[in-house]
């Protein structure tokens, strides 16, 4: 159709349209009509605009909603799991790390005890261990070492002349333990930081704690808000008492016990000054320091050391390790430094979920989502909830624990559980497009026990005749966690990063967290089609 023609049918079709006769200026308009009209159409095109920006804003925002990450830590217990989330908290929030450093003394003085506790146990003269004997705690089971047969030493058992007076003079430590445990575990009481005082004897002659303390006949607390307990250890040192390791679920406020503003509050009569908890006659730190000479000369023993490694026990190899800081830990004005808190063993029941936004860089405002679960046996099948909104999985074999069992099953080798545990989450197809994280944890005891003789191929015959070194060892496991998800993953186009970490070192972990915090987040983009 011709211009002329084009134009002629557009004007009559204006003409036609109710809209545009309504929309069109009266036909004598004066100027100052005209000024009012235009002030007018401009506020609202300015109106509208703005309706429209709003609408597109929000657009955004649900796009930043749906690129907020959700990483789920998985791992057996005692690999390491919990340390990460208290990196990502040291690294993403420090000021709330710093604050609730001080409520982390109890469970420091805790671990300690138990400690202590567990040598007592090893070098009693009645003590006669089973390599088969079933053990529940997973504190102390994580530290007996698998092997195959036993040094006639430990038959006979090296004996320790001072047992009698070391056991005497820490008994003290023992009812401590239980003020402790009822501490953590009945944290919402008025006098908190104010330990109860000791619990009446039971017909054996010893402190028995009651429902809402450390245990009951049947090995279980009355409520969640209480002490999970999970079954005692048969008693080894004649006193008739447990060493069960003590339990808190996450519902429980236990940091408030020891929170700074709670270690007293009331101001000294003589200074003014607001009074700590070493001028408190009921702190445990009291117990501990008159007890340190004792402790310390225990751990130094000669005998006593023989008569660990006969037991083929290595404390040091555990969570919660103080003995070799005891003068500074049980030191009256005591208070836990960052590396502290990350060495501290306290078992939860439940999932422990942190949060935490990026405060600078291009991914500035992403919220982070940390779920620690459980890694016991009998709490992996809590796993599965979390699988369905999860962008990450972060998961940590411990390859020191080449020699050693399962807490809850000592026929199982600690490290064969964890490639078992891997291919079962590689292979799980729910998970196929989530972005994996190996963290091979605990090189730095991995490599102190390789340097102590400790042979692997004795307890991994597939490792044959290679070196024995660190480099060589760490490479094996690397390639063998590797072919399992190149051989089980279900979605061959997945990248699986791997890590050699210590996670209680702070300052590679945080670099490590870092390049993983990226890693997670361009995947997570990627999968979301905003990147």
């Amino acid at each position: 159709m011709p211009k002329a023609k084009q134009d002629h049918a557009s004007r009559r079709r204006s003409m036609s349209d109710p809209l545009s006769a309504a929309l069109r200026p009266p036909p004598n308009e004066t100027p100052e009509q005209r000024t009012a009209r235009q002030t007018a159409e401009a506020e609202a095109k300015k109106r509208s605009d703005s309706i429209d920006e709003m609408i597109r804003q929000e657009r955004i925002d649900r796009k930043k909603n749906k690129a907020d990450v959700h990483v789920l830590l998985l791992g057996q217990s005692e690999s390491g799991k919990s340390t990460t989330l208290k990196q990502f908290q040291l690294l993403h929030s420090p000021a709330a790390f710093q604050a609730e450093r001080i409520a982390w003394r109890a469970v420091v003085y805790l671990n300690l005890v138990r400690s202590i506790r567990r040598i007592l146990d090893a070098v009693s003269p009645d003590t006669d261990f089973d390599e088969h004997e079933e053990i529940d705690s997973a504190e102390a089971a994580s530290l007996i070492i698998s092997s195959n047969g036993r040094p006639p030493s430990a038959l006979s058992g090296t004996r320790v002349p001072n047992y009698e007076r070391y056991r005497t003079r820490l008994e003290p430590l023992i009812d401590l333990e239980g003020r402790l445990s009822h501490l953590l575990s009945t944290p919402d009481e008025d006098e908190a930081v104010r330990l109860p005082s000791v619990s009446a004897p039971s017909s054996n002659g010893h402190s028995a704690v009651n429902d809402n303390g450390t245990a009951n006949g049947n090995g279980h607390s009355a409520g969640s808000t209480h002490v999970n307990g999970v079954n005692s250890i048969p008693d080894t040192t004649g006193t008739g008492r447990n060493t069960r390791e003590i339990t808190v679920h996450t519902s429980t406020n236990w940091k408030k016990a020891f929170a700074l503003g709670r270690s007293k509050g009331t101001k000294s009569a003589h200074s003014g000054e607001i009074e700590g908890w070493w001028e408190d006659p009921a702190d445990p730190v009291h117990t501990l320091h008159a007890c340190a000479p004792t402790m310390l000369e225990l751990w130094r023993d000669p005998a006593v050391q023989a008569r660990l490694r006969e037991n083929r026990i290595r404390l040091e190899e555990s969570s919660g390790f103080y003995l070799d800081e005891i003068p500074r830990i049980t030191a009256k004005k005591y208070i836990p430094t960052d590396d502290d808190v990350l060495k501290a063993r306290l078992k939860t029941m439940g999932v422990v979920e942190h949060t935490f936004s990026i405060s600078s860089g291009t991914n500035r405002g992403v919220q982070w989502k940390i779920y620690d679960v459980g890694g016991a046996r009998n709490q992996r099948q809590a796993w599965a909830p979390y699988f369905s909104e999860v962008n990450a999985i972060i998961f940590l074999a411990p390859i020191s624990a080449f020699d050693q069992v399962l807490s809850e099953d000592q026929r199982v080798n600690r490290l064969e559980d964890s490639l078992l545990l891997w291919k079962a989450v590689v292979s799980n197809k729910l998970l196929a497009n989530v972005n994996l994280v190996l963290f091979l944890n605990k090189c730095d005891l991995l490599k102190s026990k390789l340097e102590a003789g400790v042979r692997l191929n004795q307890h991994m015959i597939s490792y044959g005749d290679r070196p024995n070194d660190h480099d060589s060892v760490s490479k094996y496991f690397r390639n063998k966690f590797g072919a399992l998800h190149q051989s089980y993953t279900p979605n061959k186009d997945r990248e699986l990063y791997i890590h050699l970490t210590a996670v209680t070192d702070t300052r590679r972990t945080a670099t490590i967290i870092a390049d993983v915090r990226d890693i997670i987040i361009k995947g997570n983009l990627r999968d979301m089609r905003l990147v």
